[in-house]
């Protein structure tokens, strides 16, 4: 069997293990992190309505923490993100790690976001 098209199952199996134990409602959106090498996306989706409330990213024109694959980086984008969902008027969120451990860049994520005055 092809080894990368393995390693894709599991990463899907893990992702769809998470995702259905949560989903996101009007009250409590849920804040879905999506991670690679270089960079990381954050979007605040409310599943009811099937809409995007919130999105930031490392690639967006208007970031300027620089290099956006390492911890400093995820902090800066969870103070960010934080930021524009209070002011969206979004007060707790459900944290959607995806297929990624809770470890790393995704633990200073949703710490960052905790700092900044959102529940998960």
């Amino acid at each position: 069997m092809n080894h990368e098209r393995a390693i894709s199952r599991q990463r899907r199996r893990r992702r769809n293990r998470v995702r259905n134990k949560l989903r996101g409602t009007t009250e409590r959106p849920r804040l879905s992190v999506v991670r690679s090498h270089k960079h990381l996306c954050c979007q605040v989706i409310d599943d009811t309505q099937g809409a995007t409330l919130v999105s930031y990213s490392t690639k967006d024109k208007d970031w300027t923490g620089g290099y956006g694959g390492n911890c400093d980086a995820a902090t800066q984008l969870g103070k960010a993100v934080a930021e524009r969902a209070l002011s969206a008027g979004i007060q707790s969120v459900r944290l959607d790690r995806g297929s990624y451990k809770y470890h790393g860049r995704v633990a200073a994520l949703a710490a960052a976001v905790r700092e900044a005055g959102l529940k998960i």
